[in-house]
């Protein structure tokens, strides 16, 4: 993990966005894509890209005010891709980030997470159906589909 000025102000941004927001368990919810961010090594764009992932889509934050503060065109296309629209089916979604290297490994590292059932105090049928659904999303990415 590096710490550019470019990275700290995706963490400043990531923080200050997912304020008050907590995941299923409670936990704020910028422990996610902090998480992500460690795993994607010395890769500024990465890094960057998995802090800001979820912004576009969940806070009030657009794409815009991000190319706005700075981020290059690279990460910024890669969010583009990573930020859902509902109005498109979520594995149509997963085929369009597979194009993308960037925005694929930080959707791999996304999903990975988001399927790691120790994270949750009680784990559903919802929980597990979700994690199934992620698997196979995972597989499209690495394209085992």
């Amino acid at each position: 993990m590096i710490y550019t000025p470019m990275i700290k102000k995706a963490f400043k941004i990531c923080c200050e966005a997912h304020s008050g927001q907590t995941d299923k368990t409670g936990l704020p919810y910028c422990l996610h894509p902090v998480h992500l961010s460690y795993q994607m090594g010395d890769d500024e764009n990465a890094v960057i890209t998995a802090l800001l992932h979820d912004v576009a889509e969940d806070t009030d934050i657009t794409l815009s005010d991000l190319e706005q503060e700075g981020f290059n065109k690279e990460i910024i296309k890669a969010l583009t891709l990573l930020t859902h629209d509902p109005k498109i089916p979520y594995m149509e979604y997963i085929e369009n980030i597979k194009s993308n290297e960037l925005a694929k490994k930080v959707k791999i590292a996304d999903l990975t997470h988001n399927s790691d059932l120790s994270r949750l105090d009680k784990i559903n049928d919802r929980d597990l159906e979700r994690t199934q659904k992620y698997k196979k999303a995972i597989q499209i990415l690495n394209g085992n589909d």
